[in-house]
């Protein structure tokens, strides 16, 4: 029988789904390391029974079985060449909660973060914090031993595992928790495979020989931060072994053991109180590198629950980033290196500002720092944001040198540190390397990352050379390879000389007693791969050279855009987590809706194809299909991955060689429609609405088409355009741009912005000129939206400047100048200077406020409640704190803003048939139930227009544009 008709066959056995089509193949054989191994299909199992047979299966069939869970290891633990195991969608249940032992039972899905927003309310919370906390799951942090920030006040994963429900290689069900030294020896006896398990643990550790062998070679006891191979070296503190300790816990080999030994379903975790909220962050700056470490010596003396440090490179790639450009409101001068220190008091603020000037006066004492600001509130979380953004912010490097996962997650001992990176810095500087720091240096930790180019077959040897290089330094330093990422494939080799031959080989016996039909996640730990194979990319082979019709110029081409994503799985995180990104994985929770998808089926065909136009594959439309355009990941996406320029590329290369359907047509030539429409606009909305029509157009049913205004927005202004003299507008001219929404659609809004804009003393001035083209971008027609591109650039270009700006109602039209046409123009350098005088209208305003030209005086004082519900282009390319000011103008006007994620209608996206169901479920995920809760005396702000149809169509409740609101409060 063939491999696809057993895999078949398993898929109609499991409740969940078995995938082993080419795309999700692709998908899943990348994390965020360096690696790529296809595995033979990607499993998404619903329940024990699914993980019993597929654990069945592989054995029968000799595969190895790779769990996963967010796919955000680093170290390659979570590919693999057989089934990956997805446990990220459906094993996701809180299975037990007991607040009084402070202990809590998990199954491996759930989120880190999720978690934390469960234990709150009790006072509660599991204190391992890595950088991927709003989207790791715990199941991920168990096999990696994942510690984070917060390790030096409270400890690692490993330190919080009380109890762990696995299957085992024969299918059985075993429960490792902590059980006496009796216990133990009990559980040797038996036929089962887990009493072979005990049998075998008891009798390797009971050698003198072999324990004396672990104490000499594996990392110093006092580094915690250590996953080197299994920690049976902890399990020496047993009394079975030579130690004093009364138990024993397996689960503590288990952790740590990247999904070799066993299949983890259900987690006890114990929990800790929640930290002070009275909290102070000391934010040193370093000229040096040496400088800043060698200071941790000193700041570790003090209480510190935080103690982080970055380097300039990544410092520097916050200045390019939509979102974290905000969080650098701290950095003074131009350091090195900062170190984030942080204390806190449970007792008073005064408490922690006492703890916050010693430590101060502790560094200036020992002249260490040029600058030490003291943080507080919520601009600690800001910089907290930033520093957790630091890896992915990494992928936003242009080019092909890229920071490499190799030597990324040594751990030595703290008072090691300084002389360490002293002899670190001299190996790199031995290779003509300049490395990037990015450290837990209060736990001695450093994310040290060499930028190579591993597609030269240089970078590959440099990639070899230094790992085995640094290798050979910690070793000397009795430190550990991996302090959290794990060993995986980056340091798996590196095992034997790390813990000594004879402690390797004992590993081996250790795997063969959990798994000894070597179907668990082969490769990683023993038996390892080559640290320089099953590379994403390819030394020496000659890139492909890819035509684009937009410039991607500033990524060096749109390959080089899709390689931007290094897979840290922003794009997973929840609704909790804030933001936007991504709706589609949202609404579906499956891989192949997320931006990292796209990213990784792109770059995969645009490298590896072998037709004439390499994005004319039906995968590629499949992994694309539900994207948006939302943009949220231009901003979200710390590697500034813009999915969106991506997708209108594809969907104009793609449709070149297929054609461009009628309806998408119908969609992106809509606004020269409607000049028609706007003839008889009564008949046309009595036509398009008609069940017939738009069962032939493949529009929902349940959606009603929006209505053509009784007269254009133009055809308005040209009745009523205020002819006075140019010195009764006070605060000067303005050109509207009457984008193809408010022109046929809302013209009402239009009307409003115009008495508004004059009413506050404003000449307001409408030229001819194209619609935004934003119906072209969406629906790939870029030739189209190229041809706009230019006639806007070189109709304004003329007379827009800072005296005359242009602003526009409809975000995502008049946002196209600052995002989509610096792409398209022919002359580039004309449009970008354009976009420097274009605005929304809320940006305008607010910057008219700011310079005293708007007045609360001007408005009424009547109250008001307000909420505002952001376009998703404002969220990506400007800001919703703009209509916040804005609408905050009036004295007693009350304001806030929706935490509200994507409407889910986008454009054209909500209307079409196939697509209704999940573009309301994404409205469901946050906006809906928002909308639904708030009283209906409060009025909704809403400045786009799909926006506002998916507020009515989902909640019946109207939303306004803020003009309309502010015009209104005259």
């Amino acid at each position: 029988m063939s491999t696809s008709h057993k895999l078949a066959k398993l898929a109609v056995s499991l409740e969940g789904t078995l995938l082993y089509d080419e795309l999700n193949k692709i998908l899943y054989s990348t994390d965020a390391s360096a690696y790529r191994i296809f595995p033979v299909a990607a499993a998404i199992p619903k329940s024990e029974e699914d993980i019993v047979k597929i654990i069945q299966f592989a054995t029968e069939n000799n595969i190895s079985i790779t769990p996963r869970t967010a796919g955000t290891s680093l170290a390659g633990q979570t590919v693999g060449n057989g089934i990956i195991v997805d446990v990220s969608k459906h094993f996701t249940k809180i299975v037990s909660f007991d607040a009084i032992n402070k202990t809590i039972t998990v199954q491996p899905g759930v989120i880190r973060d999720e978690l934390n927003i469960y234990l709150k309310p009790h006072g509660l919370f599991f204190g391992p914090n890595t950088s991927t906390s709003n989207r790791c799951m715990i199941g991920g942090m168990v096999g990696n031993n994942s510690s984070g920030t917060t390790s030096i006040r409270y400890g690692v994963t490993r330190d919080k595992v009380v109890e762990l429900k696995a299957i085992l290689s024969d299918g059985s069900t075993a429960i490792f928790k902590e059980i006496s030294s009796a216990e133990f020896i009990e559980k040797t006896k038996g036929n089962s495979l887990e009493s072979s398990i005990y049998k075998s643990i008891y009798e390797e550790l009971s050698s003198t020989e072999q324990q004396v062998e672990i104490i000499k070679e594996f990392p110093k006891p006092e580094i915690h931060r250590r996953n080197t191979g299994y920690a049976v070296d902890l399990l020496l503190k047993s009394e079975l072994f030579g130690g004093t300790e009364k138990t024993i816990n397996l689960g503590q080999l288990l952790c740590g053991s990247e999904g070799t030994l066993a299949f983890t379903t259900e987690i006890k975790l114990k929990v800790d109180t929640l930290p002070p909220t009275n909290n102070v962050m000391v934010v040193a700056h370093f000229h040096t590198i040496q400088e800043s470490l060698e200071a941790v010596v000193i700041a570790m003396k003090h209480h510190l629950y935080t103690c982080e440090m970055m380097d300039d490179t990544i410092l520097n790639c916050t200045k390019t980033n939509r979102e974290q450009a905000k969080n650098r409101f701290f950095i003074q001068g131009d350091p090195k290196a900062v170190i984030m220190l942080e204390v806190a008091s449970h007792n008073s603020m005064e408490d922690a500002e006492t703890q916050a000037n010693e430590l101060i006066a502790d560094l200036e004492a020992n002249n260490f720092g040029y600058a030490l600001p003291k943080i507080y509130g919520a601009d600690i979380d800001k910089i907290n944001e930033l520093r957790k953004a630091g890896l992915g912010l990494l992928g936003s490097i242009v080019g092909d040198n890229k920071a490499a996962d190799s030597i990324e997650d040594t751990a030595v001992e703290l008072s090691d540190l300084p002389n360490y990176i002293a002899e670190f810095s001299a190996m790199m500087e031995r290779h003509g390397q300049s490395a990037i720091y990015y450290a837990h240096a209060g736990a001695g930790e450093l994310h040290l990352r060499p930028v190579l180019n591993l597609k030269t077959k240089e970078g590959l040897h440099q990639f070899r050379n230094i790992a085995t290089e640094v290798a050979i330094l910690v070793k000397k330093y009795r430190g550990s390879l991996s302090g959290e990422h794990g060993d995986g494939i980056v340091r798996g080799e590196f095992l034997p000389f790390m813990i000594g031959e004879k402690n390797y080989e004992l590993l081996k016996r250790i795997k063969k007693a959990f798994d000894p039909n070597a179907i668990f996640n082969i490769g990683k730990i023993v038996n390892a791969s080559k640290m320089d194979e099953n590379l994403r990319v390819e030394a020496g082979r000659e890139e492909p050279d890819i035509k684009t019709i937009q410039n991607f110029s500033d990524s060096m081409g749109i390959l080089r855009a899709a390689e931007k994503c290094n897979g840290s799985g922003d794009c997973r995180k929840l609704p909790s987590a804030g933001g936007s990104m991504c709706p589609s994985y949202r609404a579906t929770r499956n891989e192949k809706d997320t931006t990292r998808a796209r990213a990784n089926a792109l770059r995969e065909y645009l490298t590896h194809s072998e037709k004439d136009n390499k994005f004319d594959h039906q995968e590629l439309y499949k992994v694309f299909e539900l994207c948006v355009s939302c943009k949220a990941c231009a901003s979200e996406c710390p590697s500034n991955v813009d999915v969106s320029a991506l997708k209108s590329e594809f969907l104009y290369q793609y449709q070149k060689a297929n054609g461009f359907s009628w309806r998408n047509k119908a969609f992106a030539f809509n606004a020269k429609l409607n000049g028609l429409g706007s003839i008889a606009p009564k008949l046309t909305n009595f036509m398009v609405n008609l069940p017939i029509v738009k069962k032939t157009m493949g529009i929902a049913s349940l959606r009603q088409v929006p209505h053509l205004a009784p007269q254009t927005f133009r055809k308005w202004y040209g009745k009523n355009w205020n002819q006075e003299p140019s010195d009764s507008f006070v605060n000067g001219k303005v050109c509207l741009f009457s984008d193809e929404f408010t022109n046929h659609y809302d013209v009402s809004v239009g009307i409003d912005a115009y008495e508004l804009l004059t009413a506050l003393g404003y000449e307001v001035i409408l030229v001819d000129h194209e619609e935004s083209g934003r119906a072209f971008i969406s629906k790939g027609f870029l030739e189209e939206a190229k041809a706009v591109a230019n006639k806007n650039v070189g109709i304004f270009s003329d007379f827009i400047t800072a005296d005359c700006p242009l602003i526009g109602i409809e975000p995502s039209a008049i946002l196209t100048f600052r995002d989509e046409y610096i792409r398209l123009a022919d002359d580039k350098e004309r449009a970008v200077k354009l976009s420097k005088n274009v605005f929304t209208i809320e940006e305008f305003f607010k910057n008219e406020i700011t310079t005293g030209k708007i007045k609360p005086s001007q408005f009424s004082e009547q109250p008001k409640t307000i909420k505002i519900h952001g376009h998703c282009h404002q969220k990506s390319l400007s800001t919703i704190e703009a209509t916040f000011a804005m609408l905050n103008v009036p004295k007693n006007n009350s304001v806030t803003i929706y935490n509200s994620g994507c409407c889910g209608m986008a454009g054209s996206f909500g209307y079409e048939k196939e697509h209704y169901e999940i573009s309301m479920q994404m409205g469901e995920d946050t906006l809906f139930p928002k909308i639904r809760a708030t009283e209906n005396n409060v009025q909704i702000a809403a400045a786009g227009t799909s926006c506002r149809h998916q507020i009515f169509d989902g909640t019946s409740r109207t939303a306004l544009h803020p003009v309309t609101i502010l015009r209104n409060c005259l």
